[in-house]
């Protein structure tokens, strides 16, 4: 005599199958995509070099990634740093800028892209709050009375400071709340000595500071991180890279997925097993 296994109600129940991977597709892709937004909003983000402001240091074209996270807990700009800010006071006034298509502006606003259409400049921060900063002549370039050795960043040929009456020799104190920023292609970069007359004499203030750069990350040929000079006493400080938002949202996507479908399988099998059971006594 055959027991009576309990599931005779199942047995006309149609089994439902793990979707395939084509359609969980368009759940990775959304998931990649918020992910993806959240990383470019708090984490980090992609940014494109427009001019040779800071070569040889970053060249046109190159993309670096900004890190945006340690701000949010506090940290503050420091000297030798790179840093991209916004515009603090018209400085970018009369430049061309960027016409994205549609398909780039979304990129852009998820961070798979470089932004486009943001006013933000990069620059190096070579005094903050309470740093007398100064330059005469060709240089050396001085913060707080001692001269920087700015050999391994400033633009072979370049002198650090620039012997002209537009800004290129100064003596500022950097106030609370600022910091003095300067291209390393020292002889063909607009920066805090040649905006002394705007309604921030010329520092950016810290509010405007959207993060630091830490790795060049493309093209591959130009690929390496962004440490402060020894030259700065921070020699010690060397960023990581970290990945684009894209690839760190894809990365994060995945395991969501693969957990999800192991979920509804082990569901199935443990439905089959218990409708398949059978139990014999004689």
């Amino acid at each position: 005599m055959q027991a009576d296994t309990g599931g005779g109600d199942d047995t006309g129940r149609q089994q439902k199958k793990p979707r395939s991977f084509w359609k969980e597709l368009p759940l990775l892709i959304g998931i990649a995509l918020v992910l993806a937004l959240l990383i470019k909003t708090f984490l980090v983000q992609a940014f494109s070099i427009p001019s040779a402001s800071m070569e040889n240091t970053l060249k046109i074209g190159d993309r670096v990634l900004v890190d945006k996270l340690t701000p949010w807990f506090g940290s503050k700009p420091d000297r030798g740093e790179v840093i991209v800010f916004h515009d603090p006071a018209d400085w970018l006034e009369g430049e061309p800028t960027a016409d994205p298509n549609a398909i780039q502006q979304v990129l852009s606003w998820v961070g798979l892209m470089p932004s486009a259409d943001e006013k933000d400049l990069i620059k190096r921060v070579i005094g903050v709050a309470g740093d007398t900063v100064e330059c005469s002549g060709t240089g050396p370039l001085k913060v707080n009375g001692k001269a920087l050795d700015e050999s391994s960043y400033v633009y072979a040929g370049n002198t650090p400071c620039s012997a002209d009456n537009a800004g290129g020799t100064f003596k500022v104190k950097v106030p609370a709340g600022k910091v003095w920023v300067m291209g390393d292609h020292r002889q063909d970069s607009m920066d805090s000595r040649y905006h002394q007359n705007d309604k921030n004499d010329g520092f950016v203030p810290v509010d405007n500071v959207v993060g630091r750069a830490i790795v060049v990350a493309w093209p591959p040929t130009h690929w390496s991180t962004l440490p402060v000079p020894d030259t700065f006493d921070q020699s010690g400080i060397n960023a990581a890279a970290s990945a684009a938002p894209g690839a760190l949202g894809l990365a994060g996507a995945v395991p969501l997925v693969i957990w999800r479908r192991r979920k509804i399988n082990k569901g199935l099998t443990d439905g089959n097993t218990r409708v398949s059971a059978t139990g014999t006594a004689g």
